[in-house]
């Protein structure tokens, strides 16, 4: 938590606590307990307002699937190379799934096309 330790953690704490005093520790509590709620009461609240700004087809949307974090380059290798090629079907290809729909087959004796401007 923000690069400090467990022991650094005590020594701010112990410090916090002889210049707050033992008398005014209550109240702080008190004060922190109340921030935290806050801050909680507010990221719901923003939570359900978009829920409610996106409209219901974005309701149940798993924002996990969409966290950058999770596309970590040495992972996505390191599956790939350990991915045995025996449980990946392998994609059957046709001349009808690879040319493009307008191309068609030239007639016995027709010349392809020439482009004399293509070189």
């Amino acid at each position: 938590m923000f690069g400090i330790s467990g022991g650094e953690a005590i020594i701010i704490l112990i410090v916090a606590l002889v210049i707050i005093g033992p008398e005014r520790v209550p109240e702080y509590a008190q004060k922190l307990k109340e921030m935290v709620k806050a801050v909680r009461s507010y990221a719901t609240g923003a939570t359900e307002d978009l829920k409610e700004t996106l409209g219901p087809e974005f309701s149940d949307l798993d924002w996990r699937k969409l966290d950058p974090r999770q596309y970590d380059p040495r992972v996505i290798v390191r599956e790939a190379l350990l991915e045995d090629d025996a449980e990946r079907p392998r994609p059957q290809y046709s001349a009808s799934t690879v040319a493009a729909p307008t191309v068609r087959r030239l007639a016995r004796g027709e010349r392809a096309p020439f482009d004399t401007e293509a070189t």
